[in-house]
């Protein structure tokens, strides 16, 4: 492990609690972000199981519509959302209490996570900051689609997103993204990104058993050329968006934040999943530092 200028490592300041409906569950989830000791890195914790579960890009056990976690029959969906907040804010040490297999949908975005991490405060709590510095080219594809991690150019630090997503639906079409990860950059330009899905998929999901929770008031519902929700969109590119707030949530679940470039076309959860596997399948493709630039304590999630 390399080590460069210390950073303290982050937690929460107190506990914060809300409840809020499962998307795909219906039901309502109560959840409690807790203050957590130094390195402890970000643990689920089923409260109605006792069981824990590592937020770690090694127990994703499902990818559809959602990333999932699990250990042995316990498990927690639709991680990504808190996960991205959590990557925005620089938090490292986190337990997680919730109280049924998938976490809150609130609005279909990671905004309320925000505002629950900057009502609860954030603090440095000691420690070296890790960090994990991509040092070659890294990529996986299917179907069309490919996901890649590169290393910096010189000079670059901290975690590049480059995002582009073509859809039939008019209303999204094609649309492409470029951002570098900064808490207020996240809370400005990416956090408010609400979650979609097209109109005809939603019977054959909630045939499935999925999606029994979802509405207008916590997804973007797109009918070809229409958007169904009355209030319309929050930005013009607002699906984009979405994805790459997917993208970083589901990058955070490295154990660190990443420091490198990100390029993907038409990526999902499981390409993203796919992508870290990769990179740690051969130690020749990363570096483990301790160190990280500072980012700021304070979000505006609004």
């Amino acid at each position: 492990m390399v080590q460069l200028d210390a950073v303290s490592r982050r937690t929460l300041k107190a506990p914060i609690s809300a409840v809020g409906r499962g998307l795909h569950s219906g039901a309502d989830v109560r959840i409690t972000l807790n203050p957590a000791k130094l390195n402890t890195g970000i643990l689920f914790r089923r409260t109605d199981l006792g069981v824990e579960i590592q937020a770690r890009f090694d127990n994703v056990t499902d990818t559809r519509l959602c990333t999932l976690l699990s250990v042995g029959e316990a498990r927690i969906g639709t991680v990504e959302h808190l996960m991205a907040a959590l990557a925005a804010a620089g938090i490292d040490d986190l337990i997680v209490d919730v109280d049924a297999p998938e976490l809150p949908v609130f609005d279909g975005s990671a905004a309320p996570f925000l505002f629950l991490i900057e009502s609860a405060g954030i603090v440095e709590h000691g420690g070296g900051r890790a960090v994990l510095d991509i040092l070659r080219p890294v990529r996986v594809e299917q179907n069309g689609s490919f996901a890649e991690l590169r290393p910096h150019r010189a000079g670059g630090a901290g975690l590049e997103v480059s995002l582009s997503i073509a859809f039939q639906a008019r209303a999204i079409g094609t649309q492409a993204y470029h951002f570098h990860l900064s808490a207020k950059g996240f809370a400005d330009e990416i956090a408010r990104a609400r979650t979609f899905t097209l109109r005809d998929e939603i019977e054959a999901l909630r045939a499935a058993g999925l999606a029994r929770g979802g509405s207008l008031g916590n997804a973007v519902v797109v009918d070809d050329e229409k958007i169904m929700n009355p209030e319309g969109l929050r930005y013009d590119d607002e699906f984009v968006r979405h994805k790459l707030l997917d993208v970083i949530g589901d990058l955070y679940l490295a154990g660190a934040p990443i420091s490198g470039r990100f390029i993907g076309s038409r990526t999902g959860h499981g390409l993203n999943n796919q992508l870290l596997r990769a990179v740690f399948a051969d130690p020749a493709n990363y570096r483990l530092a301790v160190g990280a630039p500072d980012m700021p304590l304070q979000l505006t999630a609004a």
